[in-house]
């Protein structure tokens, strides 16, 4: 084993059991923080320095795409007017490893001052954050993972650890769903992925009649671009579709036929209400490139394609 590979399991492994001691310490005041977020009307205001602020700002942003609003104040731009940021109804977080963070003390006093909910979390219960704090988080004393103990390492992932700790309760508490984070992340491939089917599909859709003859089939294929065309009987409900494959089958005399003699039967179709990754799993596995989308009555209302997930980066 190298050097370099010794030393990263002896970090890893030192963090681990950081993270075992602080679920090991957890108790009654994670749960009175908690409840804290949920009593208040307005936003979590996170802050911290250094270090402990980029933790800080992933924790704001975890809550906030979660349905938890929230977000980051630097407590030195606090002391310059973004202390008006920090109002009643509000609730505060703030991280602070040794919880003696000079930078925080304008920040802890306006909260004092106003009577905003102050969490506090660090590693000494003694310090002036924890003893201001409403609530107080307090991590175990757990050894950094750089061996001189100087560098903030198991601390952060520590804090940050407590961070989705707290923001997975409160997802919980509010039975957020996948459509919500949706809402949260409309962009990028996460946003395809829990994007309805009814986002992606496209509603301008090649049909035919069952009685339709194949010359007719054959103009709309061609016109619509998708490579297939679905097939509707009297009462406008999706029974078959013509494929490529379709076409090859029934080469000879293909145009002394109509699309009910051509078409593939019950064909693969998903409902629009489905997410996006439901219709691209089923392309996947049937090795299709392409899904009618119909009604519970079974009409056909779009058609979503493989090249669909191309565009938005799922696939």
């Amino acid at each position: 084993m190298s050097a370099y590979l010794d030393t990263a399991l002896r970090v890893i492994r030192t963090e681990a059991q950081g993270l075992a001691m602080l679920a090991e310490g957890l108790g009654d005041s994670f749960d009175r923080a908690v409840a804290a977020i949920l009593a208040a009307n307005g936003r979590v205001v996170v802050s911290g320095m250094g270090k402990s602020g980029h933790v800080g700002r992933k924790i704001a942003a975890t809550l906030a795409s979660t349905g938890t609003p929230a977000q980051f104040v630097h407590p030195a731009e606090a002391s310059h007017g973004d202390l008006g940021m920090v109002t009643q109804g509000d609730v505060a977080l703030v991280l602070s490893n040794s919880g003696e963070t000079p930078e925080l003390a304008d920040l802890i006093a306006h909260t004092r001052r106003f009577q905003i909910p102050l969490i506090g979390v660090a590693s000494r219960p003694g310090s002036t954050l924890l003893r201001q704090a409403d609530v107080a988080l307090v991590l175990p004393a757990a050894p950094e993972a750089c061996g001189t103990g100087i560098v903030p390492t198991t601390s952060t992932t520590m804090t940050m650890a407590l961070g989705d700790a707290l923001a997975v309760a409160l997802m919980e508490h509010r039975q957020f769903t996948p459509e919500h984070f949706r809402t949260f992340h409309p962009g990028g491939k996460l946003g395809a992925r829990l994007s309805r089917v009814a986002d992606l599909m496209h509603q301008d859709i090649p049909l035919v009649a069952e009685t339709a003859p194949m010359a007719d089939a054959l103009l709309t294929i061609s016109q619509k671009s998708f490579g297939v065309t679905g097939v509707t009987n009297a009462e406008g409900t999706l029974t078959g579709i013509i494929t490529d494959g379709d076409l090859r089958r029934h080469m000879q005399g293909l145009l002394d036929h109509n699309a009910a003699e051509v078409m593939t039967r019950n064909p693969r179709t998903i409902g629009p209400d489905q997410l996006a990754e439901a219709a691209l799993a089923e392309m996947q596995s049937r090795r299709i490139t392409s899904l009618f989308v119909v009604t519970p009555e079974g009409r056909p209302v779009g058609l979503i394609h493989i090249h669909d997930f191309l565009r938005t980066g799922m696939v």
